[in-house]
């Protein structure tokens, strides 16, 4: 049942999904791995690929991590495409 109730949470959460949209464009974009994205943000694998899948509400400090392992600024991961 909480499984449920967090998967209705999260289809009301457009800017989780716009995030981790982006982060999958933008490492897809540069040909990186997840492990590789991983390990320059000194995160798990794992949790790449859940932020990835918009299964997570991250932290801001984590947010910055993941912009300095794809080399870009914090807004970029936030931002629609245009």
């Amino acid at each position: 049942m909480l499984r449920v109730v967090q998967r209705q949470q999260l289809k009301e959460c457009g800017a989780q999904l716009l995030f981790a949209s982006n982060i999958r464009r933008i490492r897809l974009e540069r040909q990186l791995t997840q492990e590789q994205v991983a390990e320059a943000a000194d995160l798990h694998t794992n949790y790449i690929s859940s932020v990835e899948r918009g299964e997570r509400n991250i932290s801001i400090c984590n947010i910055e991590r993941i912009a300095r392992a794809l080399n870009v600024p914090m807004y970029v991961l936030l931002k629609s495409p245009e």
